[in-house]
């Protein structure tokens, strides 16, 4: 097989753990709560404004908004405070930053990167592309978040990516997001919570309802009185689990993409938001929208996830349904086929899949499309991130692990009109994990989460051992040719 040219760009994403984000820091024993609490009350105004003006100097000039967070924690508290004398706003900022605490996102890894084309395309030269570059970010206790940074593909197919500030900031979070009725019964359907319970409380909602209707819902179709029953009580616990799974976010304008971070919401992800596959999809009518699937981990299950953009400002994350949803790395196509979705998928923890649906949300029936076969790939192989379209089929780039959990990436086209038909797959990597790059968290191990092509360029960012992450480019036709060979 003849030798591809991949060129290095010479960027390289490290993980800086300057950036820090501040987390609620709230014991969970309300008791300590309340020592808390008195311990502040019992300083006097001018003790108070001294600790204040000391914890500001020490941590002000981290953060772009501080004052605004230790407000927002001290809401989180203020139920608990015992007196009733009114508090200052010296005093509500101080115990507000009792408890907070810093979180360096990506203190332990900055890896797996996505890359799509920015919403934002003025402004540039002629020839050029703005992107978007999805990262995941791991700091302590192993959580995953979601990072973004931005850069162009210029005319000669160099790249610069903007420098980050050092800020970071999580979204505000919808506190009373809507929901789609038909959305929600399915999937406590499958779930097995099809019962009179769920029956009733769909009854009283609307065909779309938001999060305190459902909660008026819930107390209304709870029994009146005793004890609820067994049944009754798992239904609520999962109708509110699923309502907390499905949320809205959205960042202020003023802040950077760069600056943007979508930290764990829901307690299925609490333990981390793994790979993003960002994809940017063209409706049939034109219009735009990003989809990006995740693993939501809770440290024991995974269960993956749909976020859903048309301007990296306002996100909506909404759960995967239908019997297909299963294990990691889904990946949509950029466009519908034949009226339909599609997405790769892999079911098994083996094997590549393709799957069909007329809702985005819901997925079922997966078809085999492709087994490990070539020694490289022989323990599993998956997709890194959507098929990109080109004149000679679809082009998935894909992982391949072999001989001593060795990740490499590998290449196959599918056909334009039916994808079912696997055209040909690269017989030797396109990428193995090289020198240094073989260094890090987990050894061994190159692998992206998406691509795209640009003026006859596969633009492929990639991350180097779970610890960072890097971008090359390659020819895309000798790279189809080579695809093309028997």
């Amino acid at each position: 097989m003849r030798s591809l040219n991949i060129h290095p760009s010479g960027i390289t994403f490290h993980p800086n753990s300057s950036r820090v984000l501040i987390r609620p820091f709230i014991p969970a024993d309300p008791a300590r709560v309340v020592n808390i609490i008195g311990r502040a009350l019992a300083l006097s105004e001018t003790e108070t404004a001294e600790q204040l003006a000391a914890v500001t100097a020490d941590f002000a000039h981290r953060h772009s908004n501080i004052q605004a967070i230790w407000r927002a924690h001290f809401e989180r508290v203020k139920a608990h405070i015992f007196s009733s004398r009114p508090i200052s706003d010296n005093r509500l900022l101080y115990i507000g930053a009792l408890f907070s605490g810093e979180y360096a996102l990506e203190s332990a890894a900055l890896f797996n990167p996505s890359i799509v084309p920015h919403p934002d395309q003025t402004g540039l030269e002629p020839g050029e592309l703005r992107f978007i570059l999805s990262l995941r970010a791991t700091g302590e206790g192993h959580i995953s978040s979601i990072e973004f940074r931005t850069g162009i593909v210029h005319a000669d197919s160099r790249l610069s990516v903007e420098e980050p500030s050092r800020y970071v900031s999580a979204p505000e979070l919808n506190r009373n997001p809507t929901y789609r009725k038909n959305t929600f019964l399915h999937k406590l359907m499958e779930m097995g919570f099809e019962n009179d319970c769920s029956q009733q409380l769909m009854e009283l909602l609307g065909d779309n309802f938001t999060f305190s209707e459902l909660e008026r819902g819930m107390r209304r179709a709870a029994p009146d009185s005793g004890p609820p029953a067994r049944e009754v009580q798992r239904t609520m616990e999962c109708v509110r689990w699923l309502a907390e799974s499905n949320y809205e976010i959205h960042f202020d304008p003023s802040l950077t993409v760069a600056e943007r971070i979508i930290f764990p919401v829901s307690s299925n992800e609490s333990n981390g938001m793994e790979d993003a596959r960002f994809v940017r999809f063209v409706e049939d009518d034109g219009s735009v929208i990003y989809y990006a699937t995740y693993t939501a981990y809770n440290g024991r299950a995974i269960l993956p996830q749909l976020l859903e953009t048309t301007d990296f400002l306002h996100f909506r994350a909404v759960t995967l349904n239908g019997r297909a949803v299963q294990n990691k790395g889904m990946a949509f196509f950029p466009r519908r086929i034949g009226g339909r979705y599609a997405m790769i998928s892999r079911q098994d923890d083996e094997n590549l899949f393709l799957m069909f649906s007329d809702n985005p949300h819901f997925w079922t029936d997966p078809k085999l499309l492709r087994k490990p076969g070539e020694p490289w790939e022989s323990v599993k192989i998956g997709n890194c991130g959507s098929p990109i379209e080109t004149d000679a089929g679809w082009l998935v780039i894909t992982h391949g692990v072999g001989p001593m959990r060795k990740y490499c990436i590998g290449a196959m086209l599918l056909d334009l009109e039916d994808p079912s038909k696997v055209l040909c797959h690269l017989r030797e990597p396109l990428l193995t994990p090289q020198a240094n790059e073989r260094e890090g968290y987990v050894p061994n191990v190159v692998y992206t989460c998406g691509a795209l092509v640009h003026r006859g360029h596969l633009v492929l960012p990639y991350g180097l051992s779970d610890t960072a992450a890097t971008i090359a480019t390659v020819e895309l036709e000798p790279l189809l040719a080579m695809l093309r060979e028997p």
